[in-house]
C-alpha cells in the first residue's frame, strides 16, 4: 500500500482504507465528509524525519499508518480506540 500526494496533502486509496476499517470502499468518501470517518495527519521529527503517520477513526477503531518519505507504508496498526 502506498499514500499519494495531491498538494502537499496526503491520500488514502478508498478501497484500502475501506478494507482496514471493515467499510466499504464507496462509502469512504461521504463518511469522511460527514465526520463518521476522522483522520489526524502528523510529520516525523528528529529521528522520524521524513516519516509521516496517519491515523483514521471510526466507529471505535482506530488505524494508524506509518510511511515512508515516498509514502510506501512501513506498518500499519489496528486497534480498539474506544468510542469516538
Amino acid at each position: 500500500m502506498k499514500i499519494e500526494f495531491e498538494d502537499g496533502q496526503p491520500v488514502i486509496d478508498a478501497r484500502d482504507l475501506g478494507g482496514l476499517l471493515e467499510i466499504a470502499p464507496a462509502q469512504v468518501q461521504a463518511m469522511m465528509r460527514s465526520g463518521e470517518i476522522t483522520s489526524k495527519y502528523e510529520t516525523g521529527e528528529g529521528e522520524d524525519a521524513g516519516r509521516l503517520r496517519l491515523t483514521f477513526y471510526h466507529n471505535g477503531r482506530r488505524v494508524r499508518l506509518t510511511c515512508g518519505e515516498d509514502g510506501t507504508v512501513i506498518s500499519t496498526i489496528r486497534t480498539s480506540s474506544g468510542p469516538r
